[in-house]
């Protein structure tokens, strides 16, 4: 029997003990979940898109729908995506009877799929984003402009994702809150999570002028957890206010 020998990640060069190692190198288990994970945060951003597609489409198709019943002519564009036509696009007229002269009807629509949406909103540099695991679930904000977006569960690199979307679409936002990090701290990668707190902070920071990152709350789960926990509040309560990052301390209030 083959005894183990000391090896050294391609990815993250820790080393490890290993019995076999193929052709193309070692790479630990830490390394290929985050692979793995990567490669489903890409799977899932594509989804994503491709609902925004749908509900641009489908908003085309209500309006549509809409004039028509009020018996105005209608001029929309409906993407087709069929085995002749993948990606073209079709015009579609209709034309009320007993009528020669062209007009339209202003309809106000809602966005049902904000604000992952790329419609803008009335005044998008105006409105303020709340984004966060379950813990900003039941945050009530007074300003109807301020969008509240609860990702149960989230971690770090899932309000990355979600951001990128947002940051794609061109959305801009008079102040951006962040509530990240409880739950990235059960990975028990400290030096990673800190990064990608960073990478959030960073890319927030392109999105809005202001950017505030809430702390974790204590959380009593044993004493690892506790301790984590009160490690990443210390250490954002110093990152933050150095790199222009408003910083709320739920450490103390709680």
């Amino acid at each position: 029997m083959a005894s183990p020998a000391i090896v050294i990640c391609t990815a993250c060069h820790m080393y490890s003990l290993s019995i076999s190692v193929g052709d193309e190198g070692f790479t630990c288990d830490k390394c290929r979940e985050i692979v793995r994970l990567t490669e489903k945060i890409s799977e899932l951003e594509t989804r994503i898109q491709t609902l925004i597609e749908d509900s641009k489409n489908v908003r085309a198709l209500d309006m549509a729908l809409d004039a028509s019943s009020s018996g105005s002519p209608v001029h929309c564009s409906v993407s087709v995506t069929g085995p002749l036509q993948q990606g073209n696009w079709v015009t579609v007229r209709r034309h009320s009877r007993g009528s020669k002269h062209h007009s339209s009807v202003p309809i106000k629509t809602l966005n049902r799929f904000s604000p992952l949406s790329d419609a803008p909103t009335e005044k998008p540099d105006e409105s303020a984003l709340v984004i966060g695991d379950s813990i900003v679930r039941n945050v009530k904000i007074e300003t109807p402009a301020t969008i509240v977006q609860c990702l149960p569960g989230a971690r770090a690199p899932d309000i990355l994702a979600n951001l990128k979307v947002l940051a794609n679409a061109k959305r801009k936002y008079s102040k951006i809150v962040i509530h990240a990090g409880a739950n990235d701290v059960r990975l028990r990668q400290s030096e990673i999570t800190k990064n990608n707190i960073k990478e959030v902070c960073e890319l927030a920071s392109m999105m809005s002028d202001t950017v505030i990152c809430s702390g974790p709350l204590p959380a009593y789960r044993g004493d690892e957890i506790h301790s984590r926990l009160s490690s990443l509040n210390g250490w954002m309560s110093k990152w933050c206010p150095q790199n222009n990052i408003g910083f709320i301390d739920n450490w103390t209030s709680f």
